[in-house]
């Protein structure tokens, strides 16, 4: 199966990488994360998971948060200082990598290729070896600076991924947006999953001899 590196950044939007980390090692994908400080700060408080910042420590305790029991891919948490980590090299071979939630803090840094951390060094790795990078934004209103660094990593070959979930597959509940975005993620990282159903069109009940009703 492939290897996936999964970044969490100080930006609301937890719950959607909850559930791409749940699918990834169900998948029986090998899963990279690094967690920077406001990102655990964003998992406290959306989440209820109080992280240390202790790597071996906190492992069991976001694989207890994906929900995950039995699973057949691997798990490794790095420390978001640790630039010596595999993730930091190009020549450590990965699938790809997504981002959930991006932070604008965090899209700026990658836009301008400063490495302040092991996610933003790990994410100018995918660029620059032509690898899937997925960055999931979730901010409203969106500035100028915002837009700017957006055309920035697209240019660079990124995939921009608003956390913005449709309504056209008539969502019953939160679960439900959750699931779009996240699938929408996966799909973009090439990961096939079930928790999004592809638009097939409108019921046929929809439509009369004028047209859609």
């Amino acid at each position: 199966m492939g290897v996936y590196v999964l970044g969490i950044a100080g930006a609301s939007g937890a719950p959607y990488a909850r559930r791409v980390l749940e699918q990834m090692l169900l998948a029986g994908h090998d899963v990279k994360a690094v967690i920077t400080d406001a990102g655990r700060k964003v998992l406290e408080v959306e989440e209820n998971l109080v992280l240390t910042g202790n790597t071996e420590a906190d492992t069991p305790s976001v694989l207890a948060w994906a929900q995950v029991n039995d699973f057949s891919g691997t798990f490794e948490l790095y420390h978001h200082k640790d630039v010596a980590a595999p993730i930091a090299s190009g020549s450590f071979p990965i699938d790809g990598m997504a981002v959930v939630p991006c932070s604008g803090g965090t899209l700026g840094r990658i836009a301008h290729g400063i490495s302040n951390g092991l996610l933003e060094r790990a994410a100018d790795v995918c660029m620059k070896e032509r690898r899937r990078l997925v960055l999931v934004p979730r901010e409203m209103p969106l500035s100028l600076i915002h837009l700017r660094n957006m055309t920035a990593v697209t240019e660079a070959g990124a995939i921009v991924l608003p956390a913005s979930p449709g309504f056209y597959h008539n969502p019953t509940g939160i679960s439900d947006l959750i699931d779009m975005v996240a699938g929408r993620i996966l799909a973009s990282l090439g990961i096939e999953s079930s928790v999004m159903k592809p638009w097939l069109g409108p019921e046929p009940s929809s439509y009369s001899e004028e047209g859609i009703q």
